[in-house]
């Protein structure tokens, strides 16, 4: 599998995107909330863990920094999404990648890594802990807007 990072890549703007991280608690229930947000609801977004986790309540502290209320669902894992098919499906983190790359084999989806640090493991003052669940925000969000401007210029 090519690592498709820059939103450049893709054939078209996608109409349903799946976030794919370890355990849906942080990374890609944010990119959800995110896309939701930027898309102005206009795509069908999921996110999903390779393991069920927890909500987050730092990254919904920094979603609702941004205007983002209520914007984490109940964590959901891979298997809830058996049947569902998806024009885009980006990986957070490399096992993640992984395991898409196996599964998506012979399907048409595009897939894409975003590599994106990991913010629970920062320790240190709170301050320090919501930079770092802040600066994935912002990356995500970066990101997720670059894939909308690109795939809305073809």
């Amino acid at each position: 599998m090519s690592d498709i990072s820059a939103p450049p890549a893709l054939k078209r703007r996608p109409q349903s995107v799946l976030f794919v991280c370890s355990e849906n608690s942080v990374r890609s229930p944010m990119a959800e909330a995110l896309t939701r947000k930027i898309s102005d609801n206009k795509v069908y977004v999921a996110s999903v863990g390779l393991r069920r986790g927890k909500i987050d309540s730092f990254a919904a502290e920094v979603l609702r920094e941004i205007g983002i209320e209520g914007g984490l669902r109940t964590p959901r894992a891979l298997e809830d999404f058996d049947d569902e098919a998806f024009d885009l499906v980006v990986s957070l983190t490399p096992e993640a990648r992984d395991r898409i790359a196996e599964l998506a084999r012979g399907v048409p989806t595009e897939l894409a890594y975003w590599p994106t640090p990991d913010p629970t493991l920062v320790e240190g003052a709170r301050e320090t802990v919501l930079n770092a669940y802040r600066a994935a925000r912002d990356s995500l969000a970066r990101r997720i807007r670059e894939l909308f401007m690109a795939s809305n210029a073809r």
